[in-house]
């Protein structure tokens, strides 16, 4: 059962949606796009089946989102937000920060701030469409933590072949920016969300709580 609360942040009321795992090893902390909210098809899969497996997942809802706007704030504005509605969270587990697009750029900016230990990257906008000359790669660069990008094999605004080699990537076969794949793949909506969540689920139990990841909890 999801719980929901209200926290106040310098750019207004953001919502908390907290999905707990009864033996949580870690938590997953994430955020929306610009286009949409934190009921994305993607970002309710890993609410729905991570929590069984020991991660407990927390969906930020923005303020800018949250106040009913149409329009996400400027970047600056989104750090803030999560930064402190970050700081409201009671976590006695590894962090791992993460999200969708717009979200997924705000986790690696903050993610070294919030002391997390991990990133998790989904539909990373590696730059705007048709414009792959202004690279946000150096954002992706920020995160400083080991960082997982989950991208679409036809992402207009970063296709898998556009990233460096050095970049942990999974890719969705088919899946545009929005993971979404055409009936003629042969690849089911089910299926696609199935691979972004095994893929996270996978890469946390191997980078955050594997050997070597112990007591990198933060206590708030």
């Amino acid at each position: 059962m999801s719980i929901e609360r209200r926290v106040d942040t310098p750019q207004g009321e953001a919502r908390l949606v907290t999905d707990r795992s009864r033996h949580p090893v870690a938590t997953l902390l994430l955020g929306h796009g610009a286009g949409g909210g934190i009921e994305s098809a993607d970002l309710v899969a890993l609410a729905r089946d991570l929590p069984r497996h020991g991660i407990t997942v927390v969906r930020l809802e923005q303020p800018w989102r949250v106040a009913g706007r149409k329009i996400a704030t400027a970047p600056p504005t989104l750090d803030e937000a999560l930064v402190s509605a970050a700081d409201r969270l009671r976590v006695r587990t590894p962090l791992v920060v993460g999200g969708r697009s717009a979200g997924a750029r705000s986790a690696a900016r903050c993610a070294k701030r919030l002391g997390a230990v991990g990133c998790v990257a989904l539909a990373f906008p590696l730059h705007p469409p048709g414009r792959p000359e202004k690279s946000r790669l150096d954002e992706l660069r920020m995160a400083r933590v080991p960082t997982l990008v989950i991208q679409g094999e036809r992402d207009p605004m970063g296709r898998p072949e556009e990233f460096p080699d050095d970049v942990d990537l999974t890719v969705v076969p088919f899946g545009d920016h929005g993971f979404a794949v055409p009936a003629r793949s042969g690849l089911t909506h089910a299926e696609a969300m199935g691979i972004v969540v095994e893929a996270t689920l996978e890469w946390i139990v191997r980078e955050v709580t594997g050997a070597g990841a112990a007591g990198n909890g933060r206590p708030v």
